[in-house]
This record gives C-alpha cells, sequence and structure tokens, in this order.
C-alpha cells in the first residue's frame, strides 16, 4: 500500500531522454528546470536525492551539427562524449539557481558488475548524499557500447536505488503511469494505481519473458520496478511534465502507479548477485529441482540439470531457467560449463555435486 516516505529517507528519481528533448533532438532546457526544482525540493523537504538522467547523446547533436541521432556505434560515441559535458553544464547552473551543489557520477554494468568497484560506488554516492551533494548519475555511454540504447537507465536506477538504500524510487516518463493494456490497441485502457511487483499483469504489459530481467520501453520500467523490489524499494512510475509529481509521490499521493515491493529486502550481496552481475550463461532444470530450489530452499545438483548454455567459468554468473523457459533464479557457478556439460551428457553427475550453492543463490521467480 501506498505511503509516504519517513522523514530523511533517501528518494532516487530517474528522467529519461524523451522527458528532456525535443524530438530526442536537443536538450529542453525548462525541463531541465523542472527537474531540477523537484530535485531541489525533496532536498529542502528532508530526502536526500540522488538523480538518474538519460539524454547525453541528443545533448551533443547539436554542437556536431547534426539533425538526427546517428545510428553507428562511434558516433553515438563521440555524441555522448559530447553531450555530456553539455548536459551537466545545464543541470549544473540549474541547481546552482536553486542553491545546491551538483556532482557527476558516471556508471557501467562494467562497473556494478565488479564487486569491489559497485562498493566504491556506493561510498562514493553515500558521502555525496551525507554532505549534500546532489548526486547526478548517468551511463557511461562513450564507453559502454553495448549499453546504447532507451530503457538502460531505468535498470540502472533500480541499482542505485539498491546502493544507496533508497527508500523510494520514482520513474518518470512521458506517460501517467502504467496503462492497463496498450492505448494504441485498446481503447479501455486504464491507469494502473497500485500494482504488486509479483503480478501476472506486469508480465502481460511488458512482453514474454520480461522477468526482473527484462528490457525495452515499458518493459525495461518493470524489470527496474521488480528490480527495486527485490531490495524492497517501492516504485512510483509516473509523469515527468508534472511539476509536483516527485513531492506527490514521495508524499504517498495517488500520482502515477504504484509498485509495491517485497516485505522483507534480501541480503546486499544476493542482491548483488541477482542484478550486478551479468549472466554468462544459463542452466535448464528438471521439475524435481525447481521444487527442490523454490519449496525447500536447497543448493542446485549437477543431478537436477537438464541443459547448459553459454561458456561461463567458475565464479560465473547464470540464470536458471525451469524445463518451459521460465526464469526461476540466478546464482554463481561452483562449476564450469563444459564441466557441468560432460557430467550431466555422460553416465550422469558424481552424487551430490553442487552447480550452486544455496548461499549463492537468489530464486527470482514470482
Amino acid at each position: 500500500m501506498r505511503h509516504p516516505v519517513a522523514a530523511g529517507g533517501v528518494v532516487v528519481a530517474k528522467i529519461g531522454s524523451s522527458s528532456l528533448t525535443a524530438g530526442g533532438l536537443g536538450i529542453n532546457d525548462e525541463a531541465i528546470r523542472r527537474i531540477t526544482r523537484q530535485v531541489s525540493d525533496s532536498w529542502r523537504a528532508g530526502h536526500p536525492t540522488v538523480l538518474v538522467t538519460s539524454a547525453a547523446v541528443a545533448a551533443g547533436l547539436g554542437d556536431l551539427g547534426l539533425s538526427a541521432r546517428p545510428t553507428d556505434v562511434p558516433s553515438l560515441q563521440v555524441a555522448a562524449a559530447v553531450g555530456q559535458g553539455r548536459l551537466m553544464e545545464r543541470y549544473s547552473k540549474a541547481f546552482s539557481r536553486e542553491g545546491m551543489v551538483a556532482g557527476q557520477i558516471l556508471l557501467t554494468k562494467a562497473v556494478l558488475a565488479d564487486r569491489e568497484q559497485y562498493l566504491h560506488a556506493r561510498q562514493a554516492l553515500e558521502r555525496m548524499l551525507a554532505i549534500g551533494v546532489v548526486p547526478i548519475a548517468n551511463e557511461n555511454d562513450t564507453v559502454a557500447v553495448e549499453e546504447l540504447r532507451l530503457g538502460d537507465n531505468d535498470r540502472m536506477a533500480a541499482l542505485v536505488a539498491h546502493l544507496v538504500r533508497a527508500d523510494l524510487l520514482v520513474l518518470l516518463t512521458d506517460t501517467a503511469g502504467l496503462l492497463s493494456a496498450d492505448p494504441r490497441v485498446a481503447e479501455d485502457a486504464t491507469l494502473l494505481s497500485e500494482v504488486s511487483h509479483q503480478d501476472r499483469l506486469l508480465d502481460e504489459l511488458a512482453g514474454a519473458r520480461s522477468g526482473p530481467l527484462g528490457s525495452g520501453g515499458v518493459g525495461s520500467k518493470i524489470a527496474a520496478a521488480r528490480m527495486a523490489a527485490w531490495s524492497g524499494v517501492p516504485t512510483v512510475i509516473g509523469s515527468s511534465h508534472m511539476p509536483d509529481g516527485l513531492a506527490r509521490a514521495i508524499a504517498g499521493e495517488d500520482v502515477g502507479t504504484w509498485v509495491e515491493p517485497r516485505l522483507e529486502r534480501i541480503p546486499a550481496r544476493k542482491l548483488w548477485i541477482a542484478f550486478g552481475q551479468p549472466s554468462e550463461g544459463t542452466v535448464t532444470i528438471d521439475e524435481g529441482a525447481r521444487v527442490a530450489l523454490l519449496d525447500n530452499g536447497r543448493s542446485l545438483l549437477a543431478v537436477g540439470v537438464r541443459g547448459v548454455r553459454g561458456d561461463f567459468r567458475v565464479g560465473s554468473a547464470v540464470e536458471i531457467l525451469g524445463a518451459d523457459g521460465t526464469l526461476i533464479g540466478k546464482g554463481v557457478a561452483r562449476v564450469a560449463a563444459t564441466d557441468l556439460s560432460h557430467a550431466i551428457g555422460g553416465d550422469g553427475p558424481e552424487p551430490g555435486l553442487v552447480v550452486v550453492h544455496r548461499d549463492d543463490l537468489v530464486v527470482l521467480s514470482h
């Protein structure tokens, strides 16, 4: 159920490129001022707030004399390199007018996948919040080649919410929130006021096999909300055009779509396994193994594995799938892919051979 953020509670607000630009080209200064005012007001209300922003590529197009977003990776990287400074300059000036100091923090999946760098990122963010500096986080699009696609900052915002132990994640977008159906094909689509992260309707809205690791458009926002839910963090998905939308979300008012999180947070290390480490392969398990993992809290043994994909090594993160392809969980492999394939393809694995120990396993099925 909706509730206000407690005094002193940390908030993470994310705004996307489409909300900051005009048709994807150039930065809308009024949009910058609107989000800056809202974040500053949040700080003044006693809620330290991290701003996760997109639009670095769009900010660089004008200086490069481009009238359209490039399609090749090198040009996108150059646009991001130029635009990141331009975007931060606008934010710095806007926050300065509000009497606030802003600081930039650039992240990549590689940073978040490395445990030591992950902890350093947490320390930097926590120190910025402690001394009153507004962290402005963005993906480092200049080097994150495979990440230059719409929606990734939704998931990054969820990871940042986990990093700073946020009390609320707010995803600001061009729509009023999550709708019950695609309004382009369903005239009776209505705004979802509240929904549980476990609701099957979210799967339908996001598309097949979205789960906590889904991607793209609405799917990325649902994936982000579910990622945050596993941290025990509620999410509000709402309009970026509402002048007081962030304040109303923080106050627990009926604005946008509230995504109810899990009642209990899982340990930080398991959250990092689930969402910080990139998956390097998959293992498909039988029904007996599925029951052992979901109902009995057991480790995954090789005897329950029916298929192996990818070239993962010992210590790699792997996704665990049911026989029907449903995502069941994710964990750290104790057996390399080649050895596991040989084990299940021969006379059968040795008794008790552990593929993923329960201490290194996160069950993601919902």
